[in-house]
C-alpha cells in the first residue's frame, strides 16, 4: 500500500512578510510599525533589509496605531503589525478615531488571531475582533483562508487608498486557492459546488469545512462551500444565492458567535432570503486554555462536528 503524502501546511505570516519585503524594495514609502512584536510578526527580514523603516514602539499599542496614522498623514504607507487581541482590544479608540474616522491609509495587521495563542488562554484569544472592527465605517475586514489568499490580500491592501484590517493566524493551514489568485474585496470564493446546504467560513476554519463536505458527500449530501474572506463588505450576492439555491446556511468561525462572520451573513439572510441557519463559533463565553486545534474541535468545528451540524440544519429544511 502506498503511503498518503501529508498535506503541506503554511503559516500565513510567511506569505504576508514575503509580500511586504518585496513591496518595501519597490516602494520606499512602505514602513512597518510594531509593538515589540518583531519576532511574532516575522518582521526580522524586513528589519534587516530596511532598518530605518521598521518602527518598534514597544508595548504601547494605542501609541502604535497613532504613529501609523501620523505616518500615513505624512505620505508613508504603514503596515501596523501586532497580536490581534492587543491591536484591537487595546487600541479600539485609536482605530476608530485615528484610522477609520480619518480614513487614514493604514494597513492594520492582526497577527495570531482567533485562538492561535491557545495555551496562553482567554487574555490572548482574539475572538471579538470581527465584532469590534466590522462596525467601523471605511474599514474593510479580511481573514484570508490560506497563504495564497494572504499574499493576494496584502497586494490588494497596498494599492487600496484607505484603511484595512487584515486578520492572520499563526496556525498552519493548507492552501485551498489556485496560485495566482487575485483578491477582490467583498467577493466570496466558491470552493465546492452543492445544492443541499451551504457551508461558509474564513481563515483557519475554511479547510475544515472542505473536509466536512467530503464526509457529507460520502452520505450523498452535496454541500456548497464558500470562502468568505471579507467580513466587511460582505458578499450579499453570494449569500443570497446560497440561501435561495441550497435552502440552508451554516457558518463557522474562529470568533464569538456574536457579531462576527455568522452575524454579518445572518443580517443578509434575514433581510433578503430567510432560510434555516446555524452559526458555529465560540458561543458567547471566554474560550478555555488548550491548543488552537483542540479549541476549534471543542467548539464543534471539527470536520465531523460541522458535518453533524449540517445534517441537523438540513433536517430543519424538511419540517
Amino acid at each position: 500500500m502506498n503511503a498518503v503524502a501529508p498535506v503541506k501546511l503554511h503559516d500565513c505570516r510567511d506569505a504576508f512578510v514575503a509580500v511586504l519585503e518585496r513591496l518595501g524594495a519597490e516602494n520606499d514609502r512602505v514602513v512597518a510599525v510594531c509593538n515589540d512584536s518583531v519576532g511574532s510578526s516575522k518582521l526580522n527580514g524586513f528589519k534587516k533589509k530596511f532598518p530605518e523603516r521598521l518602527i518598534n514602539v514597544g508595548i504601547a499599542e494605542q501609541n502604535m496605531v497613532g504613529v501609523g496614522a501620523g505616518l500615513a498623514n505624512g505620505g508613508m504607507l504603514p503596515f501596523v503589525c501586532a497580536a490581534a487581541c492587543f491591536l484591537t482590544g487595546r487600541s479600539l479608540e485609536q482605530i476608530k478615531a485615528d484610522i477609520s474616522y480619518s480614513n487614514a491609509n493604514v494597513k492594520l495587521i492582526g497577527i495570531s488571531s482567533g485562538m492561535a495563542y491557545g495555551e496562553l488562554g482567554p487574555t490572548h484569544h482574539s475572538i471579538e475582533d470581527f465584532a469590534w472592527t466590522r462596525v467601523l465605517p471605511n474599514l474593510p475586514v479580511i481573514a484570508p483562508c490560506d497563504s495564497i489568499e494572504t499574499a493576494a490580500a496584502v497586494e490588494w491592501a497596498a494599492t487600496y487608498p484607505g484603511p484595512v484590517f487584515l486578520r492572520l493566524s499563526r496556525v498552519g493551514v493548507p492552501d485551498l486557492l489556485a496560485p495566482g489568485h487575485v483578491f477582490v474585496p467583498g467577493r466570496a470564493n466558491l470552493l465546492r459546488e452543492g445544492g443541499d446546504v451551504t457551508l461558509i467560513a474564513n481563515g483557519t476554519v475554511t479547510h475544515r469545512l472542505m473536509k466536512a463536505a467530503d464526509l457529507l458527500a460520502a452520505e450523498g449530501i452535496q454541500a456548497r462551500v464558500l470562502n468568505m474572506a471579507t467580513v466587511r463588505p460582505i458578499d450579499r450576492e453570494a449569500v443570497i444565492a446560497a440561501a435561495t439555491e441550497t435552502g440552508a446556511i451554516l457558518t463557522a468561525e474562529e470568533h464569538s458567535t456574536y457579531g462576527g462572520l455568522g452575524s454579518a451573513i445572518a443580517e443578509v439572510v434575514v433581510d433578503a432570503a430567510p432560510v434555516p441557519m446555524k452559526i458555529l463559533g465560540v458561543p458567547g463565553v471566554f474560550a478555555h486554555t488548550a491548543s488552537a486545534e483542540a479549541l476549534l474541535d471543542d467548539f464543534g468545528m471539527s470536520p465531523a462536528g460541522v458535518a453533524e451540524a449540517a445534517r441537523a440544519l438540513i433536517a430543519r429544511k424538511t419540517r
